[in-house]
């Protein structure tokens, strides 16, 4: 193993690159053939890092100011190629110092990763486009159905990345299913985004990795659905239901709160290279911390929506039995984390109501969500479907303590929370729940009693 010493060099290297780095991010000195990655990835001479895989790198190792090491993925000309790279700080340098680029081990495409029926399933799907990025995120390709699928020119997205083309939207949860594939080099799906291009434009993608011919991460590859129902912009459709104030505070904070939690997340799961656990707490925290924040927000935000006179869904047939399950899937992680399992409806269960899509699925992950939060280690929450007359109704069912039967009308005000000490939400999730529920023809109601959990019942009228 190469070893780094005070010049950022590795020792029994037969050839190392090595760049430094000052406090404002300039790479003020490089190794030519460093300096050739840093000019293809868009930098210059003396100007800001542009390898978007050392910027990280160099950025953690002047903020913890510890050494840090991982292996990257770089495109070096015409090849990919996986390289050591570390970073330290000192005298107010990052020193970068690079294993040999051109004896490294170049990655090829091969095999899916992940299990061939579940990317079958993918190619059943109507109204797809596919996709195909290596382990760097750089897209290699996009079919050629893409543009008139979506709608918009997107021109030539060769070599860019994944995100600066479809920006990933947060779930109700602030959660993003991409991010915790990423991270595991795992499958992903029902991970909404938006076009770069043209924000009004949203979509559906879906991932699996696959393999290099070395046996390594060689990228990802999946497809873009067009939804099956209208999924106006998020952005563009609030923006056109908030006050001024609320839509500059969506812009002004979505943004750089999403950037913390990624960064968060990528330093707890040690993509930077081995950390002390206290660090990892942190980040831990950070990441947590954010996304409470960005739910706030998105309350906020859906706050100043449905309380204006002119608020209105759209009503159309959808699958209640589809839609839990699909809520299931989003907490899955957080439930995990909780030793909390989630008994969700069958596969082939099915039962149709009328109501909107996406907030259907909005109340559905508050309520899963409320119930995993609130449900004792090693427990079970229950999801059932069942009709009730003309109605069609999703129980989400938990062990948690419960609630008094004094508290239950109180629990769906605005702001309203039982017990202030425990970890929650702003108040305001069930609420905006219950009020959407009304606005689609439909109601949320509750039974329970302390020590016997809590029993949320979403009814919407039955699809005719």
């Amino acid at each position: 193993m190469c070893e780094m010493v005070s010049r950022g060099e590795f020792h029994g290297c037969m050839q190392v690159l090595n760049g430094y780095v000052d406090r404002d991010g300039r790479l003020i000195g490089a190794d030519p053939r460093l300096m050739a990655l840093q000019i293809a990835a868009g930098g210059s001479e003396g100007g800001v890092l542009a390898v978007p895989q050392l910027i990280s790198l160099a950025r953690i190792a002047r903020s913890l100011a510890i050494p840090i090491s991982r292996p990257v993925v770089i495109s070096d000309g015409d090849r990919t190629v996986q390289i050591l790279a570390r970073a330290r700080l000192k005298d107010d340098i990052v020193h970068i110092a690079l294993s040999d680029l051109d004896h490294a081990e170049p990655i090829g495409l091969s095999v899916p990763l992940d299990d061939p029926d579940r990317a079958a399933d993918f190619a059943k799907l109507e109204r797809e486009a596919t996709w195909e990025c290596d382990a760097t995120l750089a897209l290699n390709s996009l079919s050629n159905n893409a543009s008139t699928l979506l709608g918009t020119e997107l021109g030539n997205v060769a070599g860019k990345s994944l995100g600066s083309v479809f920006v990933p939207i947060p779930g109700p949860d602030g959660q993003m299913p991409i991010l915790d594939a990423l991270v595991q080099h795992a499958a992903f799906s029902a991970q909404w985004v938006r076009l770069a291009v043209d924000q009004s434009r949203q979509a559906i993608m879906n991932g699996v990795p696959f393999l290099s011919q070395t046996g390594h991460l060689g990228g990802y590859r999946g497809t873009l659905i067009l939804p099956e129902l209208p999924h106006t912009d998020l952005q563009v459709r609030r923006g056109e239901a908030m006050s001024e104030v609320a839509q500059r505070l969506d812009g002004a904070l979505r943004g750089p709160i999403g950037r913390i939690i990624t960064n968060a997340d990528s330093i707890n799961a040690s993509e930077q290279g081995d950390l002390h656990d206290q660090y990892k707490s942190y980040a831990s925290d950070i990441a947590a911390a954010g996304r409470h924040l960005l739910g706030l927000v998105d309350d906020l935000v859906d706050l100043q929506a449905i309380e204006r006179s002119d608020f209105k869904v759209d009503c159309e047939q959808v699958d209640l039995a589809d839609i839990a399950r699909r809520a299931s899937g989003l907490l899955a992680v957080r439930a995990a984390d909780q030793s909390v399992r989630i008994d969700r409806p069958d596969e082939d269960e099915t039962l149709f109501a009328m109501g909107e899509f996406r907030r259907v699925l909005q109340i559905l992950v508050n309520l899963i969500g409320n119930a995993v939060r609130y449900s004792p280690k090693d427990s079970m929450v229950w999801i059932r479907t069942e009709q009730e007359g003309d109605l069609a109704v999703v129980i989400v069912a938990d062990q948690g303590k419960g609630i008094a039967p004094q508290d239950q009308a109180r629990i769906f005000e605005k702001f309203e929370r039982i017990d202030t000490s425990e970890p929650g939400g702003s108040g305001l999730g069930l609420y905006i729940a219950r009020k959407l529920a009304r606005a689609m023809g439909g109601d949320i109601t509750v039974d329970s009693a302390p020590g016997l959990g809590a029993r949320f019942a979403l009814s919407l009228p039955i699809a005719k």
